[in-house]
C-alpha cells in the first residue's frame, strides 16, 4: 500500500485506541504452547537455493582475525539494508572500526517471514563460521523480530548469537495490521498483525533463550508498532531464560519524541542503547546511557547536512509498493516444521 494510505490507517487506529475501541482481529487468541514444535526440535533444511542465500549477505570487510564479535544488520519491512542502514549505522560502525554484515530479505522484507527467517539462519551460520566468533544482531522493526524466528525454530543458531538488539521490533505485532489487513495485504503485514498465527508460533514456548542477551529499544510514540506504550508494549520480550532489557527511549529522556522510522535510523537515544548493549556483557543498561544523548539531534553516522533528505528517501522507499510481494487476502499457511514431529 502507498504510504499516504498507510498513514491514514495508522491515524484511524490511533483514534480507535484513544476512544477505547479495540480494532477487530480476524484471528483467534494465542493457543497453548503444546501446539507448536518444542524448542529443542531440530530445524529443517533450508529450502531457499544456496546461491540466493549467499547473494543476500554482504560485509564491510573480511571476517577473519576479528577481536570483537561481528554485527549482523537486519532491515525492517519494505526496506533494504542500504536504504535502512547505509546512511546511519553502517557509517557509524565503520568509524568505530567494527565489522558488520547485512542481510537483504526477499521482496524488501514484505514476503513470507518464514522464508525470510531462512536468510537469517544462513547469515548467522555463515558469519559465525567465517569469524570463529559469536554474532551480535541489530535489527529494526521486522528486522528485530525475524532473528527470533531463526532462534526459535533452528536451535543450532542459539549457540551462534551473543546479543540480539531490536529497535522497535514487532515482537508481538501491531494492531495497525489488524485494521489494514481487513483488506488484502502483503504477506509480512498479515504476519505482523497482533494476533496472527505466525506470531502465535513465534512466541510459543519461550520468547528468549539462555545464553543470549536481548535488548529491546522502543518508543512510546511509535505509530507503526502499536501499542508500544502502557504496561505491555508490543516490542517488549517477556518470557524465557534469556537476559532481557526492555528500554523505552522516554525512560532515558523523558518527553523524548521519536516515531517508528526515526528510532530505526537517526535517533541518538536508540543508537546509544544499541552501542551500550554491544560494548558490555549482558543487555543494555538504562543507567549507563549518558543523558547528553537527549540533546543530540542525530546519532553518529548521520550527516547533518543531508539528514533530512536521507530520512525522506528512506520513508519514501518504505511507502513505495514497487518490488513488494503481491497483496493477498490472508496470511501464508504455517510451514510443517512448526509442529511436533
Amino acid at each position: 500500500m502507498r504510504l499516504t494510505r498507510f498513514r491514514l490507517l495508522v491515524l484511524l487506529v490511533a483514534a480507535l485506541l484513544a476512544t477505547g475501541v479495540a480494532p477487530a482481529s480476524a484471528t483467534p487468541a494465542p493457543p497453548g504452547t503444546g501446539e507448536f514444535a518444542p524448542p529443542d526440535q531440530r530445524g529443517p533444511r533450508l529450502g531457499v537455493p544456496a546461491a540466493e542465500l549467499r547473494a543476500s549477505l554482504s560485509c564491510n570487510g573480511p571476517l577473519t582475525g576479528l577481536t570483537r564479535d561481528p554485527i549482523l544488520l537486519v532491515p525492517g519491512t519494505t526496506l533494504t539494508p542500504e536504504v535502512d542502514f547505509g546512511w546511519n549505522y553502517q557509517r557509524a560502525f565503520d568509524r568505530l572500526g567494527w565489522r558488520w554484515c547485512a542481510v537483504t530479505l526477499p521482496l524488501d522484507a514484505t514476503g513470507d517471514i518464514q522464508v525470510a527467517g531462512e536468510y537469517v539462519v544462513h547469515a548467522l551460520r555463515t558469519v559465525s563460521r567465517a569469524a570463529h566468533r559469536d554474532v551480535d544482531v541489530v535489527g529494526y522493526s521486522q528486522g528485530g523480530m525475524v532473528p527470533r524466528w531463526a532462534l526459535r525454530f533452528w536451535p543450532d543458531t542459539r549457540d551462534l548469537v551473543d546479543d540480539l538488539v531490536g529497535l522497535s521490533p514487532s515482537n508481538h505485532g501491531t494492531v495497525v495490521s489488524d485494521v489494514t489487513c481487513q483488506e488484502p495485504c502483503n504477506p509480512s503485514f498479515h504476519q505482523q498483525a497482533s494476533m496472527s498465527r505466525f506470531l502465535q508460533a513465534l512466541n510459543s514456548g519461550a520468547e528468549t533463550f539462555a545464553g543470549i542477551d536481548y535488548t529491546v529499544a522502543y518508543t512510546r510514540t511509535d505509530e507503526v508498532v502499536v501499542p508500544n506504550a502502557g504496561p505491555a508494549p508490543s516490542s517488549a520480550l517477556r518470557t524465557g531464560a534469556g537476559a532481557v532489557a526492555n528500554i523505552a527511549l522516554q525512560e532515558v529522556c523523558p518527553g523524548h519524541v521519536a516515531d517508528h522510522f526515526t528510532i530505526g535510523s537517526s535517533d541518538a537515544v536508540g543508537y546509544a542503547i544499541v552501542v551500550d548493549a554491544l560494548r558490555h556483557d549482558g543487555p543494555a543498561a538504562r543507567a549507563r546511557i549518558p543523558l547528553t544523548v537527549c540533546a543530540q539531534p542525530f546519532q553518529p553516522g548521520v550527516d547533518p547536512a543531508t539528514a533530512v533528505q536521507d530520512f525522506a528517501a528512506m520513508v519514501a522507499y518504505a511507502g513505495d509498493d514497487e518490488g513488494n510481494a503481491p497483496d493477498q487476502p490472508a496470511e501464508p499457511p504455517l510451514a510443517p516444521y512448526l509442529f511436533p514431529r
